[in-house]
C-alpha cells in the first residue's frame, strides 16, 4: 500500500508496512532496519509536509494498532494504543462526561500523532499543548529494551518524545488525562473585526474569559481592509446533553485535475465569508463538531488542491513583535499573487510544554494554506521566513516542507538533544533535510 502526506508535497509516496499487534512492532522494526536502514511510524497521514515521510520511503503503518487498554471513567484517565484516533476517544468519553483536554482542528489524528507533533488547539492559552496532559507513554526502540516514560520515569526520553516527530522510538500506547465537561455543546460567540489592532483588543478582553478562542483572517484584503476577519470564542455549556456529534460529511472522491483553490475562488470565498458575518457580537449554542472541526465536514478536502497539492505555512511570533510582524506577513501574502483559503490566527499562552521541540511559545500563531505554486518555496516562503526570523518567531515542523536547515536549528536549539536520543533506525525526510 502506498501512502503520502496530507499536503502531497513533497511528492514522495511511501510503501506502508502494516502492523496489527504491539507484540510484532520490534520484529517489523528489525526487518525494515535490515532491508531499508531507516523507517518511521505512520498514522493517519495528517502531517502536511515531510515530517511523516521516512527518508527510506518505507513506513510502519500503525493504524491497525488501535485498541483501548484501560479506562478509569471516575478519574477521566484512558490508556489506548497508538492508532486510536481522537474521534474514537471522543465517542467513548463524551457520554461519560469527559472531553479531550486539547484538540487540533481535526479529530482524525491518532493519539501517537498528537504526541509526536505535540498538537495544540483553541485553548492553548488555558491548557497548553496535548503533551501537557499525557501521563505516560510506551516506546519500542530498535537499539534497546522497551521504555515506559513519564515526567518522572525516563523523563529525558519523555520530554524528547513529546513533539519529537516520532524519532525517539515507536509509540505503542499513550495514557491521557481527559477534561470533565457538563455538556458537549459549545456556547460560542463570533465578532467581525476590521483590523489587526481590533483583533488584539478583542483578544485582550475576551481570551481570559473563554476556554476556546480563534480568529479567521482575510489574507487577501489590502489597504484599509488589511487584517480584517472574524474572532470566535466559546465555552462548554454548563448544562445540557452529552452526545456524540458525527457531523455531516461529504467527500471529495478523487484528486481534481486542477486546483479549485485559486485567486478568483479565494477572493470570492473570503469576501462572502467576511460579509456574511454581521457587525456586533452574536452568540449561539452549537454542537462541538462544527466549532472544533469545520474542515472534517469534507473528507479528503486536500484533493481540492489538485495534483500539485498544497503547503501549509504556520509560524508563531513572540508577543512583543506579534502585531507588527503579522501585519507585515499579511501584506506580503496579499501582494504575492497567491493566497490562503484557510487563515487562522490564535494567541498562545504561557503554559510551558513538556516537549523539547514543541512549537508554541507565548505570542501569536498564524496558519495559512497555499496552493502549491512553482515559486512558492523560492519566492514567497523565504520572504515570510525573513519576517519570522527577524521577529524572533519560529515555524511548525508538523506543517513544514520548506524550512531551511539553519532556521530550524536556530528556532529549535534543543534539536541536538533530540538527536542524541533519536532511535538510529528512525529518520524522516524532514529530519534528514534540516539536520547536518
Amino acid at each position: 500500500m502506498v501512502v503520502e502526506s496530507w499536503g502531497r508535497f513533497p511528492h514522495a509516496p511511501q510503501c506502508a508496512h502494516p502492523v496489527h499487534w504491539r507484540a510484532d512492532i520490534a520484529a517489523h522494526l528489525s526487518q525494515l532496519a535490515r532491508k531499508q536502514k531507516h523507517t518511521l511510524a505512520f498514522g493517519n497521514g495528517l502531517s502536511y509536509g515531510d515530517s511523516c515521510l521516512a527518508s527510506s520511503g518505507h513506513v510502519l503503518d500503525m493504524r491497525q494498532v488501535d485498541r483501548f487498554l484501560s479506562a478509569d471513567w471516575d478519574e477521566g484517565v484512558i490508556r489506548a494504543e497508538a492508532g486510536v484516533t481522537l474521534e474514537v476517544v471522543l465517542a467513548l468519553a463524551i457520554p461519560r462526561g469527559w472531553f479531550l483536554p486539547v484538540t487540533p482542528g481535526t479529530r482524525y489524528v491518532t493519539l501517537a500523532g498528537a504526541v509526536a507533533n505535540d498538537v495544540h488547539g483553541k485553548n492553548h492559552h488555558v491548557r497548553g499543548t496535548f503533551g501537557n496532559h499525557v501521563r505516560r507513554l510506551h516506546l519500542v526502540r530498535s537499539d534497546g529494551p522497551d521504555q515506559e516514560c513519564s515526567p518522572r520515569e525516563n523523563a529525558d526520553m519523555f520530554a524528547a518524545t513529546i513533539g519529537g516527530l516520532g524519532l525517539t522510538g515507536i509509540i505503542t500506547w499513550v495514557e491521557l488525562q481527559l477534561m470533565p465537561i457538563r455538556s458537549s455543546r459549545i456556547v460560542g460567540t463570533s465578532i467581525r473585526f476590521g483590523s489587526l489592532d481590533e483583533f488584539f483588543t478583542l483578544s485582550n478582553e475576551l481570551d481570559p474569559l473563554h476556554e476556546y478562542t480563534v480568529a479567521w483572517i482575510d489574507c487577501l484584503a489590502r489597504g484599509s481592509d488589511a487584517g480584517r476577519g472574524v474572532y470566535m470564542v466559546g465555552n462548554h455549556a454548563l448544562d445540557g446533553c452529552l452526545e456524540i456529534d458525527p457531523g455531516r460529511q461529504l467527500s471529495v472522491p478523487f484528486v481534481l485535475p486542477f486546483s479549485a483553490v485559486n485567486q478568483l475562488s479565494l477572493r470570492l470565498f473570503n469576501t462572502i465569508y467576511y460579509r456574511a458575518r454581521k457587525s456586533g457580537r452574536h452568540s449561539q449554542v452549537i454542537p462541538y463538531a462544527p466549532f472544533f472541526y469545520p474542515l472534517d465536514k469534507i473528507l479528503h478536502w486536500n484533493r481540492l488542491y489538485g495534483p500539485r497539492g498544497f503547503q501549509q505555512y504556520q509560524c508563531v511570533i513572540p508577543e512583543c513583535h506579534a502585531e507588527a510582524a503579522m501585519l507585515e506577513i499579511l501584506r506580503t501574502v496579499a501582494t504575492s499573487g497567491t493566497g490562503s483559503f484557510l487563515a487562522v490566527l490564535k494567541r498562545c499562552g504561557d503554559v510551558c510544554s513538556p516537549g523539547l521541540l514543541s512549537f508554541p511559545l507565548p505570542g501569536t500563531t498564524l496558519a495559512l494554506d497555499f496552493p502549491r505554486g512553482r515559486d512558492t518555496n523560492n519566492s514567497l516562503f523565504p520572504r515570510l521566513d525573513a519576517i519570522v526570523r527577524a521577529a524572533g518567531g519560529r515555524l511548525y515542523p508538523a506543517k513544514d516542507a520548506a524550512m531551511r536547515g539553519e532556521d530550524f536549528r536556530a528556532f529549535y536549539p534543543n534539536w541536538e538533544q533530540l538527536e542524541s536520543l533519536r532511535d538510529p533506525v528512525l529518520c524522516s525526510r524532514f529530519w534528514k533535510r534540516v539536520t547536518p
